[in-house]
């Protein structure tokens, strides 16, 4: 595809990623106002974001596997008419039950949306050019994160609009994504014989699924080494361990295949997007409760509070991307990135609800050029080595494993959390309500705020280690010279020797121009005629 195709097919894209970005960060800034509107608890605070986070999580590889079996264009076209649906919903619901209910029903649109948009891009553009588009999906990326708190609070402090038109606002962003879609978006579809993974994939989701639940609910709902926690523990774990079973001997097209595990590259990514996941989603979901409940602010301003932070991933994810288009190495990127999340991480682990709001920006902002050098270049490295057959599983892999560290992070620390406020405030104060803190005489609301804001710099400093794992897992990944090609070179058929006027004689010459995407030295130009065919992989793709 020329600069300008790829760039019509990536607007629709993008409209795509950015309404699943501001489904998350629109609500954001509106949950104390939600939860408290629909009586709820800081357990169904937690839930609203974990239900998405959490059929998002397990239905992303299913979305990647599907990706190479059916039409890539179908599949985020259904992908936002589910979204759309959820969204629909959700802005109607009458109880926190349908809300969570509908989130989760919005979240399997979003898993679509996360999981196809990079497996598109994969299709369209070589390992070595993708940096050169990276820097439109980082700033896709911080448009959605830096908009979305600040429409939300918009709405809600409107009077006349309130908390619902968070879940209205994304509806026309959708539509038009999916009329671009349908104009700009033209992809080969893969056609071979298609064995879907039914077992597989409802192990997995209920496996995981299980594990979620009990990270959310223990220490609420039950103790933490109750009965009931060790039942789902347990439970969860042998489901999980069936499903490895399964994916390994029965599953003719598994949903995760493990063989991609065998690749170290793949192996350390996958394990380092869990602990980012952990790390990051886990500890910044809570900085906007901080920023209202421990320092008074309304939703506007404290979705204002997140740009700095936002910034700072948006340029260092664009800065980063065109350097390593232009040099192929990535590594040193990764290594710097994760250092530079980890400083982030421990300063903000110092804060309190007294520490200096500049203070507090410049730490949001590290922390962000961290996140923005680290989380895309981590989905490269995994498809700079994987096959173009298994470019969709192999990219939604590491979206799942993220995601699914996301999930865990913000329930656990939101368990730390309601546990640090209900310790600091003594009995004085139930630990799995939201306050409000305009109703509350003065000496407790001044105690409620200082609790608030001790316990958010606790689970800062809970995400530490997290990250720190990280960073010994890209340690150890092998960098690869991005290749210049969409196949990888084992992928790409070689002409009939009939054919060419002249072989090149040295076997690791053709290599070598094969990898560069270079013609063979003294080979002439192998002609296709128009409306031939050409056996790539696994399809019958037509020629251009």
């Amino acid at each position: 595809m020329t600069h300008r195709e790829v760039l019509e097919a990536l607007t629709g894209l993008l409209l795509a990623m950015f309404v699943a970005m501001l489904s998350s960060t629109v609500v954001s800034n509106a949950l104390p106002a939600i939860v408290s509107d629909l009586h709820g608890s800081q357990t169904g605070y937690t839930w609203v974001v974990v239900a998405t986070l959490l059929t998002m999580t397990a239905s992303t590889p299913i979305w990647g596997k599907l990706a190479d079996l059916f039409s890539k264009k179908l599949l985020v076209q259904v992908a936002l008419v589910i979204f759309s649906v959820g969204s629909v919903v959700a802005g109607f619901a009458p109880s926190m039950g349908v809300l969570i209910g509908a989130r989760a029903f919005q979240g399997l649109g979003v898993g679509g949306l996360t999981a196809l948009v990079q497996v598109v891009i994969a299709s369209m553009v070589t390992p070595r050019e993708r940096g050169r588009y990276s820097g439109y999906i980082g700033a896709t990326f911080a448009l959605a994160t830096v908009s979305g708190p600040l429409i939300g609070g918009l709405i809600v402090d409107t009077p006349g609009l309130g908390w619902r038109w968070c879940f209205f606002v994304g509806l026309p962003v959708a539509a038009a994504a999916f009329a671009v879609l349908q104009k700009t978006l033209h992809l080969p579809v893969v056609r071979r014989e298609v064995h879907i993974d039914y077992l597989g994939a409802t192990l997995i989701v209920g496996g995981v699924s299980v594990l979620l639940v009990w990270v959310s609910l223990a220490g609420n709902s039950f103790a933490w080494m109750s009965a009931t926690s060790i039942a789902l523990v347990v439970g969860g774990l042998l489901v999980l361990a069936f499903a490895i079973y399964v994916e390994a001997r029965v599953a003719v097209e598994p949903v995760i295949p493990l063989r991609l595990f065998q690749d170290r590259t793949t192996t350390l990514s996958t394990a380092a997007s869990i602990l980012i996941g952990v790390a990051m989603f886990g500890s910044t979901v809570y900085l906007s409760q901080y920023f209202q409940l421990s320092r008074g602010m309304s939703p506007t301003q404290a979705g204002l509070m997140s740009m700095n932070m936002v910034l700072g991933l948006a340029l260092s994810s664009m800065l980063t991307g065109r350097i390593i288009s232009r040099t192929g190495t990535w590594k040193r990127f990764l290594v710097g990135g994760m250092v530079t999340v980890i400083v982030g991480l421990s300063l903000l682990a110092t804060m309190d609800g007294t520490t200096s709001l500049w203070h507090i920006g410049v730490y949001m902002a590290i922390l962000g050029i961290g996140l923005g050098a680290t989380m895309q270049n981590l989905v490269l490295a995994v498809q700079n080595n994987t096959a173009q057959s298994d470019m969709g599983v192999a990219s939604s892999v590491v979206a799942f494993f993220r995601s699914m560290g996301g999930s865990i992070g913000v329930s656990a620390l939101g368990a730390v959390l309601s546990h640090q406020v209900a310790t600091s405030l003594g009995g004085g104060h139930q630990s799995h309500s939201i306050p409000d803190l305009d109703t509350l005489p003065a000496p407790l609301r001044a105690a409620v705020e200082a609790a608030f804001g001790e316990a958010t710099g606790h689970i800062f400093m809970v995400a530490v280690p997290f990250a720190v794992a990280a960073f010994v897992c890209v340690l150890f990944i092998r960098e690869v010279p991005l290749r210049t090609t969409i196949q990888r070179a084992d992928e790409i058929p070689s002409a009939p020797v009939g054919e060419l006027a002249s072989p090149a004689e040295d076997s690791e010459e053709i290599e070598e121009a094969r990898r560069s995407g270079a013609e063979r030295p003294g080979a002439s130009r192998l002609e296709i005629k128009p409306g031939s065919t050409t056996q790539v992989g696994p399809e019958q793709v037509p020629s251009r």
